[in-house]
């Protein structure tokens, strides 16, 4: 035989034991159903009801079984044997009305869920099915087929009887007056749903009122309709089972109810190349990583508590090069040991959003960024000084409060203290005589294209604790009178245009004033201004293209004569971020540095970049 023929008998014999086995389980499923049928049992000496008797009239004194207990909502053996009391106590007495549940009863029972909308189940068949292929209704367990199912119409006695038991007893939740109201068809399910509502209401009834509430007549046709609908009752008991059960497993494993985890990965290839600060490239290829785990648990529903676990070991490019410069947007180098990097908390109150952040809330948190397309260290710039003004957001301090106030529905005041380091209670330290940034920002946003800022921020830092851009411009820039204490006015004018849906514009200009205050009292002034352009849906949907170009800050005035930059960088970048999924998105960037460091003795930087971003 060939090998050819010999794949096809194997692929036969695959597909007739997969049918085989499947046939198998159809079987067990309808026995098991069948199993699980509600009995009915009638009194003795009396008739019993033929489950296709067309009359509505119902056989007195019957008892009415529950089909077997699969979830709480079902009538239990002592709600049984109140039904039969109820039946004798009826039948000693003669009743000539059906009085109405109280209206106490009724409202609690408007609180069920709404009847869930299935598919037809059973006994229905097809327009084109003779009439002689209908299924035997005397035998619940000779309806195999879905095809068999039929809806349950306004005309039909089913229900027109239950119709009749909702009204009086109030049975059904779902609609303001308790009906099914309108001619609607119903699903067997969608009615099974309704005749257990009311199998539950008389059973309430039964167990907390007088015999006289619930009539034989009306514990009949219930009797009736139950035996007519018992395998619709026990699947459907069965779901509500299998949801309860999964509920039950999903609140005993989830992580918390209060509390959202979301997470940030970046994985990033780079290399920097040409003679920078400190003369030959000493970069070497590198590998590196971010990991972020933000925890954020809500009490309220309109506040948050964020706590951030954060671990990397990313290459800082000013170790090599000697210049900040060339610093990207998410280096850094904790020894990939897990660190606590954020706590804040934060709540909204009418107009006014507060932020109290015990750890790592910074300026880049606590205003509006208006540089939208490249202000994220994952989705954004790679390069640091690419993302947003660093004369204003990369400024000292990271606890302390922040308040964002709306002050119309286009202007926002933001206001903030963080100092950095607070929680040393020694000299120069704590929430005041240490190291601080105190901002002010308005925001004007007259449409959704056009975003303008006017920024302001106060900082001093304490000697040997001197940087005043964070990693972004010149060496001097950073510190323009080495380490002695310093006072910084940082002033900013931001701006960003969605001229169209395919192209933004964002722009700065940063201006600080420096002054020293120990060991003499010199002054300085630092510049700095960028451009971005976004090309938002590049050659995909979800990709943006990007272009910035700019003056990292630089030293213009300085009574120290010596710290004063003598030459002028331009920044030129350019990224591509293809955005692979909802989840994860690549970033090839470089970016170049002329006259490296604001030193016309130094040359040309470049800096290669390939990032991979993982959101979720």
């Amino acid at each position: 035989m060939s090998k050819v023929s010999g794949s096809k008998l194997s692929g036969q014999a695959f597909w007739f034991c997969l049918s085989l086995f499947a046939h198998i389980l159809v079987v067990q499923n309808t026995v098991f159903a069948t199993e699980t049928a509600a009995t009915v049992q009638i009194a003795e000496g009396e008739n019993a009801i033929a489950k296709t008797e067309p009359t509505d009239t119902p056989t007195p004194a019957v008892s009415v079984i529950a089909p077997p207990q699969t979830s709480k909502s079902d009538l239990t053996a002592a709600s049984n044997s109140a039904i039969e009391t109820a039946v004798s106590a009826n039948a000693e007495s003669t009743p000539t009305s059906n009085n109405a549940a109280p209206a106490s009863v009724i409202s609690s029972e408007l609180q069920q869920s709404p009847i869930p909308e299935t598919l037809p189940d059973k006994n229905s068949r097809s327009e084109s099915q003779p009439s002689s292929e209908l299924p035997d209704t005397t035998s619940m367990s000779q309806v195999t087929s879905v095809s068999q199912l039929s809806d349950i119409k306004p005309t039909d006695w089913a229900f027109q009887a239950l119709q009749s038991l909702v009204e009086r007893y109030g049975c059904i939740a779902g609609y303001p007056d308790a009906t099914y109201r309108g001619n609607r068809a119903l699903t067997r399910y969608e009615f099974a749903a309704g005749l257990n509502a009311c199998l539950d209401q008389v059973t309430k009834l039964i167990g907390s009122s007088t015999a006289n509430f619930v009539t034989k007549e009306d514990l009949a046709v219930l009797q009736r309709l139950q035996a007519e609908f018992a395998t619709e009752l026990a699947s459907l008991r069965g779901r509500v089972d299998a949801l309860e059960a999964r509920t039950s497993e999903l609140e005993t494993n989830q992580f918390s109810t209060t509390t959202k985890l979301n997470a940030e990965t970046i994985l990033a290839v780079g290399d920097t190349f040409g003679n920078g600060a400190v003369g030959e490239d000493k970069t070497n290829t590198n590998f590196g990583y971010r990991v972020r785990l933000n925890f954020d648990t809500s009490f309220t529903g309109s506040d948050r508590l964020r706590t951030r676990l954060q671990a990397r070991n990313s290459a800082r490019y000013d170790r090599t090069t000697g210049t900040p410069m060339t610093r990207t947007n998410f280096d850094g180098d904790s020894g990939s040991q897990i660190i606590l990097d954020k706590l804040s908390y934060q709540f909204t109150t009418g107009r006014t959003t507060v932020e109290i952040g015990a750890k790592g809330l910074t300026s880049d948190d606590v205003a509006p960024l208006i540089n939208p397309y490249f202000d994220s260290a994952a989705q954004g710039a790679v390069s640091r000084f690419g993302a947003f003004n660093p004369a204003i957001y990369n400024t000292p301090g990271e606890t302390g409060i922040a308040i964002n106030h709306l002050l119309s529905a286009k202007l926002n005041l933001t206001l903030s203290y963080l100092a950095n380091t607070a929680a040393d209670p020694t000299a120069g330290n704590g929430l005041f005589d240490g190291s601080y940034g105190a901002m002010a920002q308005l925001t004007y946003s007259p449409s959704s294209e056009l975003d303008l800022a006017l920024s302001y921020v106060h900082s001093y830092s304490r000697k040997e604790d001197v940087d005043l851009s964070l990693g972004t411009g010149s060496n001097n820039a950073n510190q323009p009178f080495n380490q002695s204490a310093t006072r910084g006015n940082h002033f900013g004018v931001e701006g960003s245009w969605r001229a169209s849906p395919r192209f933004a514009i964002s722009g700065w200009v940063g201006y600080l004033n420096a002054q020293q205050l120990s060991d003499g009292d010199a002054k300085a002034d630092i510049w700095n201004g960028g451009v971005t352009f976004a090309f938002p849906d590049l050659f995909g949907e979800g990709n943006v293209g990007g272009i910035i170009v700019g003056v990292p800050p630089k030293v213009t005035r300085n009574d120290i004569k010596d710290n004063k930059d003598r030459a002028t960088s331009i920044h030129v970048e350019a990224l591509y971020r293809i955005q692979v999924s909802d989840f994860i998105s690549v970033t090839p960037g470089v970016y170049v540095i002329t006259n490296t460091d604001h030193n016309k003795d130094n040359g040309t930087t470049w800096v290669g970049v390939l990032r991979t971003s993982f959101n979720f």
